[in-house]
């Protein structure tokens, strides 16, 4: 007989798979349906400028709706903006211009941090104080399956548009995730993760300072994944390579599920108890990889495996600055210093997203590559701030 926290663990993990194998999907649906329309890289960039700018206010603002009324009631929220922002996007092919895919992309922004949100917050709610070899299995068990499931979700949306086109697979995705919704709406705890304490607006800005250095170094961290991630790549495939739709999507797919895998197994690399200089150490050997990409860019099989090697690093990486957020978060109201973290991240997301697009449309790939590698470099001089020992970090 499974415990209720377990009961608990596994509705939150299968809403969280769920949101993120149409997330992933959507994603790239969007990518190649309007590279095939014409739209330039930086146009592409444009298409997600709302979902990250929406997803920087939602992580905020979002952490402090958790605590007040309940981690449950913010990730069916979640689900179901998802839904309408799917339904959205099923309009008639003249209807969508730039300013309404912005505008179906910034609800699936909202919906994607509350939703991430939410999950990674009632972690915390759902263990005992003083477990951390266990706090951290499970984040990187949430962590690694949910993003395998986004690579899963990368190949889906490659594969749905060449089988059913744009309208088609999604209106295929928003039947599905509103059953999951409908799911969730009757399985999840009532008062999970909501605080004791009411916290004030104020809250949502967090005064802990390893709180606070941890989100700065994972700004710039997502920052240097996203600046060739998001469009450069797919766009320089395209169009360098003569890469078709699927294959696309097929390698984005086997790049994240690997990526979500390897997180996974992280406490097995790093040990159980990793702390801000384990975060320095891996953001340094990490910073290395974009910068040897960039100087053997035309030989497509150093791309290739230097793209792998970088997702194994920053793999690595993620998985212990997520563990890292949810130990060092304080025990009533965990959403806020866990919103305000991915508040950050999501500026990173952002300043990747637009840099992707404008980086590659004049500088190209190798140029994304470079920033890439300055900014994970800079991650790794940040974490240097990071407590030494995770124990000392929960009493700051």
């Amino acid at each position: 007989m499974l415990s209720p926290q377990i009961r608990q663990y596994l509705i939150i993990t299968g809403n969280y798979w769920a949101f993120t194998l149409a997330d992933g999907a959507l994603r790239m649906l969007v990518v190649l349906h309007f590279h095939q329309l014409g739209f330039s890289p930086l146009s592409l960039a444009m298409l997600f400028l709302f979902y990250e700018i929406f997803g920087v206010i939602t992580n905020l603002v979002g952490g402090w709706v958790g605590a007040r009324v309940g981690l449950n009631k913010t990730m069916n929220i979640g689900l179901a903006l998802q839904v309408l922002a799917l339904l959205a996007l099923t309009v008639p092919v003249g209807m969508l211009t730039v300013a309404w895919v912005m505008a179906a992309q910034a609800l699936s922004g909202i919906a994607k941090d509350l939703n991430k949100m939410s999950a990674k917050s009632s972690i915390k709610a759902l263990l005992p104080k003083g477990a951390e070899g266990r706090l951290y299995q499970w984040v990187a068990l949430l962590t690694g399956s949910k993003n395998a499931l986004k690579g899963v979700g990368f190949f889906l949306g490659g594969a749905l548009l060449s089988a059913l086109g744009f309208t088609g697979a999604i209106w295929l995705l928003a039947s599905v995730l509103c059953l999951v919704w409908l799911a969730s709406m009757f399985s999840l705890k009532e008062d999970l993760g909501k605080a004791k304490n009411k916290p004030k607006f104020a809250d949502v800005f967090s005064k802990s300072r390893p709180v606070k250095v941890l989100s700065l170094a994972r700004l710039f961290l997502f920052g240097a994944r996203d600046v060739w991630f998001v469009v450069a790549l797919p766009v320089y495939m395209a169009t360098q390579l003569g890469w078709s739709d699927w294959r696309i999507g097929a390698f984005f797919a086997a790049w994240v599920i690997a990526y979500g895998i390897v997180q996974s197994f992280a406490p097995l690399v790093t040990g159980k108890h990793p702390d801000g200089r384990s975060a320095l150490y891996w953001a340094l050997a990490l910073a290395i990889i974009p910068a040897v990409i960039s100087l053997s860019l035309s030989v497509q099989a150093v791309l290739l495996l230097g793209l792998a090697v970088f997702g194994v690093l920053f793999a690595i990486n993620s998985s212990l600055h997520s563990y890292l957020i949810v130990s060092y978060a304080k025990e009533d109201g965990a959403s806020l210093d866990v919103g305000f973290y991915y508040m950050a991240n999501a500026v990173g997301r952002l300043i990747g997203t637009v840099l992707s697009g404008w980086i590659y449309q004049i500088a190209g790939l190798a140029a994304c590559l470079w920033i890439s590698a300055v900014f994970v470099a800079i991650a790794a001089l940040i974490s240097l701030a990071l407590p030494i020992f995770v124990a000392k970090a929960q009493k700051m």
